[in-house]
């Protein structure tokens, strides 16, 4: 289904039938191996906004000539792993799916399983696509291996026991790649460093100035676009490099400017509030209190 610009695709069928894979094995799930879809075929666009109904993990091996996507730093050559979460909008390109292999899975197939209630944990699927996990030839392998498990176990007659062990393998791929993205946040630690440098100071200079006042608090968005990054990826960056969230950040910088101004000035606690952004004075000497240990006033006389 096409709504204006953007190809719906609600099902695993339906996407088996765009890539002329025949019926899918199991209605929920299925491995698509892209050597052996005719990109050609003109019911294939050579660019197309999509969004499909379902996860998607896409692997692609990498060619001297295809490093693009917008990327500036590569850890490893040897091919880049996308996450897609369902409804997403996603740009892709043929040339995008020449070489590796695609995992598609229904939330449908994790009802009901742990791992419903864990997959939000997997943040990657909400990074953009210029956020990808690059990964090493060994890395590659141990990924393709489970890949051709799971399709092994779909590919068998459906019983009581199939549906624990496919989401089994599900789980077991997305923990590996939780693993291979911390190896990626310490491969790119100068970068890193880089990004949380100009995520501080763009706050301690927001803070310190009037902005809080005119616009607002400062929030998690903002600090990504300063970062160049989505607001996934820096907060699980920020987590891994110094152990606190984009949020938490925020919250430091405006309790450590709250602390100068209380012992700096005699302004009101609410006076103070809004000056630092906040829209219920209330909400700041909660949040005060439970970073501090003491309230803005106990804070004011004991010092």
């Amino acid at each position: 289904m096409t709504a204006g610009n953007i190809l719906s695709i609600d099902d695993i069928s339906q996407l088996n039938s765009i890539l002329n894979q025949g019926k899918p094995k199991h209605p929920l799930i299925s491995v698509v191996d892209f050597s052996k879809v005719d990109f050609h075929q003109p019911d294939i666009p050579e660019k197309i906004k999509c969004k499909t109904a379902f996860y998607c993990i896409l692997s692609k091996t990498l060619k001297a000539d295809s490093l693009q996507y917008g990327r500036q730093h590569y850890d490893f050559h040897e091919g880049s792993l996308f996450f897609i979460a369902p409804n997403q909008i996603t740009s892709l390109e043929k040339a995008d799916y020449a070489l590796g292999w695609g995992l598609y899975f229904h939330p449908d197939l994790i009802k009901g399983t742990s791992l419903d209630q864990r997959i939000k944990n997997y943040t990657y699927f909400k990074y953009d696509l210029n956020e990808a996990l690059h990964i090493s030839e060994e890395e590659k392998t141990t990924l393709t291996r489970v890949v051709h498990e799971i399709e092994s176990e779909i590919n068998r007659p459906v019983d009581k026991h199939s549906k624990p062990v496919i989401v089994s393998g599900i789980e077991l791929m997305l923990n590996h790649c939780m693993r291979f993205y911390d190896r990626q946040f310490i491969t790119r630690s100068a970068a890193s460093k880089d990004a949380i440098a100009a995520v501080e100071d763009f706050l301690l200079s927001y803070i310190d100035s009037d902005q809080c006042r005119e616009n607002g608090l400062p929030t998690v968005v903002q600090c990504a676009e300063v970062a160049n990054l989505s607001k996934n990826y820096l907060s699980d960056l920020l987590k891994k490099e110094t152990g606190k969230s984009t949020q938490d950040h925020i919250h430091y910088f405006l309790i450590e400017q709250a602390k100068s101004k209380l012992l700096g000035c005699n302004h009101s606690v609410s006076e103070i509030a809004y000056e630092l952004g906040f829209e219920y004075p209330q909400y700041f000497s909660k949040l005060f209190k439970r970073k501090v240990g003491m309230s803005p006033l106990e804070y004011r006389d004991l010092n």
